[in-house]
């Protein structure tokens, strides 16, 4: 349960964090596919796996495409030592991958 909790919570920050600059999010309820939510914005849409972990590596096991139905897919990783990263789906995520939820979000809604 304490997991299914901790990815809620990711979840819920990444989507909260789009939708505070200007984003339409949509969320895949119960999320057994391969992505979480769907972000929208003037004519952008961003499909998005939201991850959570407590060590200093994610390891990734899910869709590796770089698009989902046409559209662009993202990994993204919140690291509970507070960063959150996007990336392009790799098997091996770190804190420093990437870029940062805020500069990615600003710089893709443009």
């Amino acid at each position: 349960m304490f997991n299914k909790m901790k990815g809620y919570r990711a979840e819920r920050n990444v989507k909260l964090s789009f939708i505070k600059r200007g984003w339409k999010v949509v969320r895949a309820g119960g999320s057994l596919g391969e992505y979480d939510i769907i972000a929208f914005k003037n004519g952008t849409c961003i499909f998005l796996q939201i991850k959570s972990t407590n060590k200093n590596k994610f390891y990734y096991y899910g869709y590796m495409e770089e698009k989902y139905a046409g559209f662009p897919f993202k990994l993204v990783v919140h690291f509970n030592r507070g960063r959150t990263v996007v990336v392009a789906p790799q098997k091996v995520v770190s804190e420093n991958d990437g870029e940062d939820i805020d500069t990615f979000i600003e710089k893709t809604g443009v």
